[in-house]
C-alpha cells in the first residue's frame, strides 16, 4: 500500500466539509461536493482518505495506546509522572467524562465514519467508471467503517450509528450497540462477497482490506459477543483458506522488512517521505526517551506483563526493549533518561533512522495479524467442545514463538475446558503483547474488574468496562446523548 501512499497525500477535501458552515461559504479550493466524484480517480483517492485516517493522532496514536495498552495490565503510562497526565487517570481509572482520552477517539473514529459514509454514498453516483472497481472501492469503505464502529462500540458500548456523511439532525441519539453490531456485521458479509483475496490484489495495491480482513474481522467479532460457533466458522474459512500463514521468525514480524508479511492480515500502511505526510506518530510516543532521544517514552511494559511470560519465552525479548540493551537496528545502546524511574519501551513499535524526523514514523501498524486468527479459532473450539481441534492452532502458535529450541514452550496438552481456556488466554496475551488487543480481552471475557484490582487500581465492576461518552459531545447533543453507568 505505500506505492499508492502518493494518492493519500492528495489536498482531499473531506476535511473542508465537516460542518454545515464550512458548506455555506465560496469555495476556496479546488474540490467541492458538486465537483467531486466525476471520475474513477475521485472515487479511489475517497477511499484512500479513509486509509489515510487510520494513521492520524485521534486513531491510532496517543490516546489509542492509553485506552488499549496503558489501560491494561500489560503496560503503565511511562515518560514522567506530569507528563500527559489525562494517560495517567487512564491507568490508575481516575478518569472522568471530560478526559482527553475517549474525547480524541471519538472525533477521529467518526471522522473515519464520515468519510467512509461520504464513499459510500457518493461512489455509485460517478457517472463512468469500471463498474468491478467500483463495487471494490464500496466494499473497502464498509470494511473500514465496520472497523471504526467495532472500536467504538468496544470502548463506549451504544453508540450513534451514522450511516450517512450529512444527517439531516445532529442530535443523535445512541443506538443499542446490538444494533451496532448488526450492521457491523453486515457491512462485513456484504464486504466479503466482493473484496479480492490478498492474493488477487496487484503489489500497488497491497495492504488494502482484503476479503480475508473481513471475514477476519467477522470472526473477532463473533468471538467478542460470545458466538463461538461462528466464530471458528469464519476463522476456519480463513485458515482453510491458505491466504496466510505464520512468519518463519516472530522478531522480523515486527521489522520494517517484515511489513506486509505472509501473516499480515490487516496493517495501517506509513511511510516516511522525505517531505513527509506519509509516516505516523506511532512509533515516535512510544520511542525510546533519552538516548538516544527517539521519542517520548510512552507504553512502558509492565512488571505484571514481563511475569506472565514463561521462561525462555522469544516473545519478551522480541516485545521489551530494556535501557542497557542494543538498539534492535545494532545503531547504539539505550541509555535512556536518569530522571525517568524504571524505563523500558515497545520494541515492536521501533523503526530505524528515517527521514522527516520522529514524528514521521514509517512503522506500519499491526491491527490483525494471522496468529491472533489461530488463537481465535482455537478459543471458539474450545467453546465448543472440540478441545483437540483447539490444541492444533494454539500450538502452531507456540511452535512458531519457540522456533529451533525444543527446551522451551512445549505443547500444551490438556483437553481440560477451563485450564485449556486459561492457556488460550494467557497465549493471546504475551503473543499479542503491546499491539493494543489486551484491553478488549480482558473486558470481553469478564476479566477486567479482577484483573486491575489485584493491581490495586481503582477499578469499579460495571463502571469502567466502558469509557464515558465524551462530555463535550453530551453538552452538544441538548439531551440526545446519554451517558455511561457511573460518569
Amino acid at each position: 500500500m505505500k506505492s499508492f501512499h502518493h494518492l493519500l497525500l492528495v489536498a482531499f477535501f473531506l476535511t473542508l466539509v465537516s460542518c454545515t458552515e464550512v458548506l455555506d461559504r465560496v469555495p476556496q479550493g479546488e474540490f467541492t461536493l458538486e465537483n467531486y466524484f466525476k471520475t474513477e480517480d475521485h472515487a479511489v483517492q475517497s477511499v484512500n482518505a479513509i486509509y489515510n485516517q487510520l494513521r492520524e493522532w485521534q486513531v491510532h496514536v496517543f490516546s489509542f495506546i492509553g485506552m488499549t495498552d496503558i489501560v491494561s495490565d500489560d503496560s503503565e503510562k511511562g515518560s514522567f509522572p506530569s507528563d500527559a497526565f489525562f494517560l495517567q487517570e487512564v491507568e490508575d481509572f481516575e478518569f472522568t467524562a471530560s478526559n482527553i482520552a475517549p474525547a480524541s477517539v471519538w472525533a477521529g473514529y467518526y471522522d473515519g465514519v464520515f468519510r467512509a459514509n461520504l464513499s459510500i454514498e457518493r461512489i455509485p453516483q460517478v457517472p463512468e467508471m469500471d463498474e468491478a472497481l467500483r463495487e471494490r472501492l464500496l466494499a473497502e469503505a464498509r470494511t473500514l467503517r465496520a472497523y471504526f464502529y467495532f472500536n467504538l462500540v468496544r470502548w463506549f458500548g451504544d453508540v450513534p450509528l451514522i450511516l450517512e456523511p450529512f444527517p439531516a439532525d445532529f442530535a443523535i441519539p445512541r443506538s443499542d450497540q446490538e444494533e451496532v453490531y448488526a450492521q457491523i456485521l453486515s457491512d462485513l458479509e456484504m464486504a466479503a462477497t466482493v473484496l479480492p483475496e490478498r492474493s488477487e490484489y496487484g503489489s500497488e495495491d497491497l495492504g488494502r482490506v482484503t476479503r480475508g480482513t473481513a471475514i477476519s474481522l467477522m470472526a473477532k467479532i463473533q468471538l467478542t459477543r460470545g458466538n463461538y460457533t461462528e466464530a471458528a466458522d469464519h476463522a476456519l474459512e480463513v485458515i482453510n483458506g491458505g491466504e496466510y500463514s505464520l512468519a518463519p521468525s516472530y522478531t522480523s514480524i515486527f521489522t520494517q522488512g517484515g511489513e506486509n508479511g505472509p501473516g499480515s492480515i490487516f496493517e495501517v500502511q506509513a511511510a516516511a517521505y522525505a517531505t513527509g505526510g506519509g509516516g505516523t506518530q506511532y512509533n515516535e510516543v512510544q520511542g525510546v526517551r533519552g538516548e538516544p532521544n527517539l521519542g517520548w517514552g510512552f507504553n512502558r511494559p509492565s512488571d505484571d506483563l514481563i511475569r506472565a511470560f514463561e521462561p525462555g519465552d522469544p516473545r519478551r525479548e522480541a516485545t521489551i526493549l530494556n535501557v542497557g540493551e542494543v538498539l534492535p537496528d545494532g545503531s547504539a545502546l539505550v541509555v535512556g533518561d536518569d530522571n525517568i524511574v524504571g524505563e523500558r519501551f515497545n520494541q515492536k513499535a521501533f523503526v530505524v533512522d528515517h527521514p522527516g524526523g520522529n514524528g514521521n514514523g514509517p512503522g506500519n501498524i499491526r491491527i490483525f495479524r494471522y496468529a491472533d486468527l489461530l488463537l481465535i479459532a482455537a478459543e471458539a473450539l474450545n467453546e465448543t467442545g472440540e478441545p483437540e481441534a483447539a490444541l492444533t492452532y494454539l500450538n502452531q502458535v507456540r511452535a512458531r514463538a519457540r522456533g529451533s529450541n525444543a527446551n522451551i514452550l512445549p505443547d500444551v496438552t490438556t483437553t481440560d475446558q477451563a485450564a485449556l481456556r486459561t492457556a488460550i488466554w494467557r497465549e493471546r496475551r504475551v503473543e499479542l503483547a503491546l499491539e493494543q488487543h489486551r484491553w478488549f480481552d480482558l473486558v470481553r471475557t469478564g476479566r477486567a474488574a479482577t484483573a486491575m484490582q489485584a493491581l490495586g487500581k481503582a477499578f469499579v465492576a460495571g463502571k469502567h468496562e466502558l469509557f464515558p461518552i465524551p462530555q463535550g459531545e453530551v453538552d452538544l447533543s441538548e439531551g440526545a446523548l446519554t451517558q455511561n453507568p457511573g460518569y
